[in-house]
């Protein structure tokens, strides 16, 4: 048995559904599908699920919905339309968007949620009515009844173990299980979206459930890619991944996995293969436990952008004991989590996601250091990038780490922070936001250029 997730670019229009059934139908197999929200049919449209927080934004505001409302069904009206599809399937869709404007707007998050998590729920629906249509025996299962089970507020959304008893019972499923992503529910029935990427988590955690033999992610690219195309011209593809290396380079910016997508399939041994809705015959990247890696030591490169750093400084610092855990305790009291910790015996970075950070915050943060450490200095720097080499061979290979860090200085930028786990998977450099670009570039050439590779 597989699982397929298809994206939003996969179900965004008649054509691509289409699309998606004729993959569906080439293989007996693919039994469980799970199906993102609407995305944009081409530059400059909207995805189905903005136009869902355009929605649940004027309810919150107390606006007149109904001209939002209208958007939202029309564009699963024009898809059931051009699929042949009756009024009845826009009906059920209009009566559950209406059905859903109607819950309590007491917790803003839950309602948003609620809201958002139409937009998979309702393609769905629609899928499985079409593939039906078609004479491809299809049914839409709800999330809560079959059992779904997701942690309750304030905790991160994450499925609970009792999630993957339940959704064995999937494998039994006869006809096709057309499947939402995106969300589940608590155990009092309160509904919870997980974080970007929750198709790919969703389709991850069923793929874990049935113990399926292949979790196919279906995107708009052909592979996984060694770098940024965008910034890159024309990157080497990659054909053989482990799962540590793709949990890496979703970290550090790969959009094409979100990171936490992994640990479900991961956990139960289940190899994922990328694969492009556009092209289902490429061979796409398999994602697996182990590889063979002595071709190339690097397997991709990857940069994020949005990194703060606290910098703080304490003489005789590494002579006090539960000094780190003082200041971790400071973050936490802050709901502030951290990337990285690199020191020194007097000083230490703490790395942070700056989109948890307020002006207001780090004014706590700091005063609290300052107040409750007696630190020499402490002082937040924002406008940071993560650029990270990842690749299981890289332990094996002597002058890695040297090559790197000539490749950056050729480009004439700074190496703000180098870490390494004990893992020995990735390699990462923090630099300026403005010098990202040019590293990426650089380090491509020297790991992945014939000409230039040793």
């Amino acid at each position: 048995m597989k699982v397929c997730k298809f994206g939003g670019t996969s179900v965004a229009s008649a054509e691509q559904i289409q699309k998606v059934a004729n993959i569906v139908k080439a293989d007996p197999a693919r039994k469980i599908i799970v199906v993102s929200a609407p995305g944009k049919r081409f530059d400059g449209d909207v995805k189905v699920t903005d136009l869902l927080i355009r929605l649940a934004t004027s309810a919150l505001s107390g606006e007149d919905t109904t001209g939002a409302l209208s958007h939202v069904v029309g564009r699963y009206a024009s898809i059931a339309e051009e699929l042949g599809l009756d009024s009845e399937i826009v009906s059920i869709i209009a009566a559950d968007l209406s059905y859903r404007l109607a819950f309590s707007k007491d917790d803003p998050s839950l309602f948003f949620d609620q809201i958002k998590a139409s937009g998979e729920d309702n393609s769905a629906k629609l899928i499985a009515a079409y593939f039906s249509s078609i004479g491809m025996p299809a049914e839409y299962i709800n999330p809560k009844q079959a059992g779904l089970v997701v942690t309750d507020p304030p905790k991160r959304v994450q499925a609970l173990p009792e999630s993957y008893n339940n959704l064995s019972n999937l494998a039994n499923q006869q006809s096709i299980s057309i499947f939402p992503g995106f969300f589940g529910y608590t155990n009092d029935g309160t509904l919870r979206t997980f974080d970007r990427g929750g198709s790919d988590i969703t389709g991850s955690i069923l793929s874990a459930a049935v113990k399926a033999e292949l979790y196919e992610n279906f995107t708009d690219v052909d592979c996984v890619f060694a770098a940024n195309p965008r910034v890159v011209e024309n990157p080497v593809e990659i054909e053989k991944m482990t799962y540590r290396e793709m949990r890496e380079l979703s970290y550090a910016g790969f959009a094409v996995l979100h990171d936490e997508a992994l640990m479900p399939a991961f956990k139960e041994s289940v190899p994922v293969c990328i694969k492009n809705t556009n092209n289902p015959q490429s061979t796409g990247t398999m994602i697996v436990a182990e590889r063979d890696y002595s071709r190339l030591p690097v397997t991709g490169i990857s940069a994020d952008s949005g990194f703060s750093t606290l910098y703080v400084s304490k003489y005789l610092m590494n002579r006090e004991i539960g000094f780190g855990r003082k200041l971790l305790q400071i973050l936490e009291d802050e709901h502030v989590s951290y990337e990285h910790i690199p020191s020194g015996i007097d000083n230490l970075s703490v790395i942070i996601r700056s989109h948890q950070l307020t002006p207001e915050k780090e004014s706590r943060i700091v005063d609290r250091v300052q107040t409750e450490l007696e630190v020499d200095d402490v002082h937040f720097i924002s406008n940071f990038s993560m650029v990270v080499l990842v690749g299981e061979g890289m332990k094996y290979t002597t002058g890695l780490a040297a090559r790197a860090t000539d490749a950056i200085a050729r480009t004439g930028a700074n190496i703000e922070m180098i870490n390494q786990g004990s893992s020995e998977v990735s390699l990462v450099f923090g630099v300026l936001k403005e010098d990202e670009t040019k590293i990426l570039k650089e380090l491509y050439n020297e790991f992945f250029v014939p000409s230039l590779v040793v």
